[in-house]
């Protein structure tokens, strides 16, 4: 039987927001992980010679353990200082944090309306849509229409209007992702195995449960190896399952609907239904990383417009070894959802996670083509995939609690596990990507021409066409793969340090603007640490100011390319300033950074009053001696035809006046062996 569609009255902005059922008012003791040489023993022993409870080692952390105090209330702020000093201090003590809670809200967003009379767009479509034995269509050269195979009987499959094109007017913008043409060669994430962070996964649901991986999952929370959610009255612990079901439904079983990599392995590592600090997430970023090929997170600090928050020591380092050691040293691939803050002038810039080198920062497009209200700006975001967008757009049906299924999927939340998706069916056709390749790969393939009615787009100096809302721009899954299965490995990266110039004045002021330069050519060259090819540019923050939300930062490379790296926060009004804050720009990719930077740092809002004082400055530039081989031949060319309506190899009825194919219908026989032998 079909399963049933959730719809509901929303009176409130989704519970699922909230991360945790938790009793702030409960005394709980006080958390600390210290990293002691040794072993469980001498930890052990050093605990009690301390007045620490021993319990335990940090999942996954050689030599990290978790002490616990009873009898220091956690209102005694200056007293937990002066015992991490104490602790800091100790010889045998290799370093000591205390674990400090912090909040973590899922990214999704649902509107105060009644769900059941909502009156979406829904194309009309011109074809329908066919999957079955993928041999058949393969080895058929000329890709002629395929009338045998049957349709994807599931219930939601017309409703994936981002898996599929059914417009029949090619002045409307092309919507799906454009994996269509995979399924045709049995690329369908088969053999990769995704783990979704969140709120648990609904393992036992009809459309999950043949692709669950036990393997890859965990509760972090408990402690256990059962990350199956927390059922209340409000269902907020819905949110991981939602995620995993855009990745991997099951197709063809009449059920919810398609995932983008149907035939992956999906895993739940649950960590949002708790309490949860760094230690937390450190475990949570490295669990399992020997086995998992991608890691998906649609969660973050909170996108209040005021917030501004990093990873702590145990999940930097968690990222770190992943990049390092996963995948046999490939390197685990981290995708994040950038952000829901739009609303309240949030910067994604100012979440440490979206904006770190070795995460997949994914933004949202609507089902127009348009920059969705509640979206994020800033020059990390990577690319865009869909989700919802104004109150008559269709949003993105996936599974729910309790073995349903539903429609009303939201937010940046809804657009990472697409991204995710796309990236197992690259990895499915070539393993051998590393985590950088795969950046590299999304720069080069997404399209810019989906989105190019919205505001903001440029081309920089190396021919990459950008936009802060949107990176690089819709990933384009077809352009991804098959740049992927002959793919050759960029070459080595290098990295260079640089600090601002000398500046007489540091005094900062409203309305006067601050420029700092950074000259890159002697230092890098002098360092042995010269880049030619430019990958992430992070630029490291030290200032002091009344009014941090009044600031903006626009960083102009030599060539001209220029970001804002930092836009007005209207709500953020603390006068904490910036310490050691890493903005991160991926503008300027393929760029020759060699000559002058330039970082502009102004405040236009007010009051006249603000003041602060610059400290140091250090741009720190990531790239490769070498050109990698897939730019030799130029910069990228992009499909400036690509909302034509084609003629695809799986049309039912055939529009004479539409029967244009496709250039990525042009597959040679070669080539499809190619592919599938690397599977």
């Amino acid at each position: 039987m079909c399963g049933r569609v959730i719809m509901q009255l929303v009176i409130v902005v989704s519970a699922s927001n909230f991360i945790a059922n938790v009793d702030a008012s409960v005394d709980r003791p006080e958390e600390w992980v210290v990293r002691i040489a040794g072993g469980s023993q001498v930890a052990s022993l050093l605990a009690a010679q301390s007045g620490y409870k021993h319990h335990g080692p940090v999942l996954g952390f050689k030599d990290t353990y978790i002490w616990l105090k009873d009898d220091n209330p956690s209102q005694k702020k200056r007293g937990n200082i002066r015992l991490t000093k104490a602790l800091n201090a100790n010889s045998k003590i290799v370093w000591a944090d205390q674990q400090k809670i912090v909040k973590r809200l899922k990214r999704d967003y649902i509107s105060f309306v009644d769900l059941e009379s909502e009156k979406p767009l829904i194309r009309e479509k011109r074809l329908q849509f066919m999957y079955g034995d993928v041999s058949n269509a393969i080895n058929n050269e000329n890709h002629n229409a395929v009338h045998k195979l049957r349709i994807f009987n599931d219930e939601l499959w017309d409703q994936e209007w981002y898996l599929q094109d059914t417009r029949t007017n090619k002045a409307l913008p092309k919507l799906d992702l454009n994996v269509l043409p995979l399924y045709r060669l049995g690329i369908t994430g088969r053999g990769i195995k995704i783990a979704v962070l969140d709120d648990g996964l609904e393992y036992t649901h009809d459309d999950l449960r043949n692709n669950y991986d036990a393997a890859i999952s965990y509760d972090i929370n408990e402690g256990d190896d059962d990350p199956f959610p927390r059922y209340d009255m409000s269902g907020m612990n819905g949110h991981g399952t939602r995620c995993a079901g855009e990745i991997a439904m099951e197709a063809n079983n009449q059920k919810c609907g398609v995932g983008v990599a149907f035939e992956a392995s999906i895993g739940g590592i649950k960590l949002l239904d708790g309490l949860v600090n760094d230690r937390v997430e450190g475990e949570a970023l490295g669990y399992g990383s020997e086995l998992i090929d991608i890691y998906t997170a649609s969660w973050g600090p909170a996108d209040d417009g005021k917030s501004l928050e990093a990873p702590g020591r145990l999940a930097i380092e968690a990222l770190e070894r992943g990049i390092t050691e996963g995948r046999n040293g490939k390197g685990n691939i981290y995708v994040w959802a950038s952000g829901n803050g739009g609303s309240k002038s949030d910067d994604c810039g100012c979440d440490g996670y979206v904006g770190s080198i070795y995460t997949v920062a994914v933004g949202s497009a609507s089902q127009t083509g348009r920059f969705p209200w509640y979206g994020e700006r800033c020059p990390a975001t990577l690319a865009t995939t869909y989700s919802s967008g104004a109150y008559y757009d269709q949003m993105i049906a996936t599974t729910d609690l309790r073995n349903t299924c539903t429609t009303k999927h939201t937010g940046t939340s809804a657009s990472a596990p697409l991204a995710a998706g796309i990236l197992a069916l690259a990895l499915q056709v070539n393993n051998n990507l590393t985590w950088r390749d795969i950046q590299h790969l999304i720069a080069w393939s997404s399209e810019y021409i989906p989105l190019s009615g919205n505001p903001g787009w440029f081309k920089n100096a190396a021919g990459f066409w950008f936009n802060s809302h949107f990176g690089f721009g819709l990933m384009n899954a077809y352009a991804l793969v098959m740049a992927s299965y002959n793919w050759t490995t960029v070459p080595e990266k290098t990295i260079c340090r640089v600090d601002n110039s000398y500046i007489a004045d540091i005094r900062l002021i409203y309305r006067s603007l601050k420029k700092l330069q950074f000259d890159t050519t002697n230092v890098c060259l002098t360092s042995g640490s010269e880049i030619i090819f430019l990958e992430h540019v992070e630029i490291e923050v030290n200032l002091k100011y009344s009014r941090r939300g009044a600031l903006q930062m626009r960083l102009t490379a030599p060539s001209g390319t220029s970001a804002q790296i930092l836009t007005p926060r209207k709500l953020d009004h603390s006068d904490a300033g910036f310490t050691k804050w890493k903005f991160m720009s991926v503008a300027t990719w393929g760029e020759d950074p060699r000559g002058t930077w330039t970082l502009d740092i102004l405040d236009e809002i007010g009051p006249e009053q603000n003041n602060g004082t610059i400290g140091i400055f250090t741009l720190i530039l990531h790239g490769t001696v070498q050109i990698p081989v897939y730019r030799l031949n130029g910069p990228p060319i992009y499909n400036k035809d690509y909302n034509r309506i084609h003629k695809t190899y799986d049309m039912v009825e055939s529009n004479a006046a539409n029967a244009i194919e496709d250039k990525y219908d042009h597959i040679s026989l070669s080539e499809i062996n190619s592919i599938w032998y690397k599977q």
